[in-house]
């Protein structure tokens, strides 16, 4: 292949790239709002203002665009709340900053319907499949990702007694009682999660 024809290639793979980041972020927007099964080629054409079949080109399926939704989601969900705590400490102080940034990502909110695994995993949770396997690999990495650091808080003897999967748990099920006040106009919703996670986390860090 001669290099004229690469950078026409490599042109086409960024178009493409693009392209479907564009239409996933639109998908994901959508999804937390109406979930996954709202998605049609036809509504994100009209949102976008794209055509219907450029869209099918990208995702052939409705499964494969779904598939994509979750996967995009992740990375912003990552971006947003798990990769700015990674710059804190291991243990109590990083276990403090991804439920904060997780609330923040919520009382933004992040996307327009808040959590979107809030708004999709109940609809997915009895439906076997690749969707809902994808869901739950997601939240099962949330959760395991805050017992690693509530085990390693305990190792440090930052807090005593505690099982850290079932204060991973724990913190889950808070934050998305937080979301579900959040969506139902709860003004008090916020408040109750933070008194609720301190009560599990010990004093909260000067000037929050």
């Amino acid at each position: 292949m001669h290099s004229s024809e690469v950078e026409i290639s490599d042109r086409r793979l960024l178009r493409g790239a693009r392209s479907r980041q564009t239409v996933t972020r639109c998908a994901v927007d959508i999804a937390s709002l109406d979930g996954l099964d709202g998605l049609s080629f036809g509504r994100l054409a009209d949102e976008l203002g794209i055509s219907k079949a450029g869209i099918q080109t990208l995702f052939r399926t409705k499964e494969k665009l779904q598939l994509a939704t979750v996967a995009a989601a992740g990375a912003i969900f990552a971006e947003r709340v798990v990769e700015p705590a990674a710059a804190a400490a291991r243990g109590a102080t990083r276990l403090r900053a991804l439920v904060d940034n997780w609330l923040a990502y919520a009382t933004e909110p992040v996307f327009p319907g808040g959590c979107f695994w809030s708004a999709n995993l109940p609809e997915f949770d009895s439906r076997p499949g690749p969707v809902r396997d994808a869901l739950a690999q997601q939240h099962r990495d949330w959760v395991a990702l805050l017992a690693r650091e509530a085990g390693a808080a305990v190792t440090a003897g930052d807090l005593h007694d505690t099982d850290p999967e079932l204060l991973a748990f724990q913190l889950a099920a808070v934050l998305t009682a937080a979301n579900t006040a959040l969506r139902l106009g709860d003004s008090h919703g916020i408040d109750t999660a933070h008194r609720v996670l301190d009560g599990l986390l010990g004093s909260p860090p000067v000037g929050r």
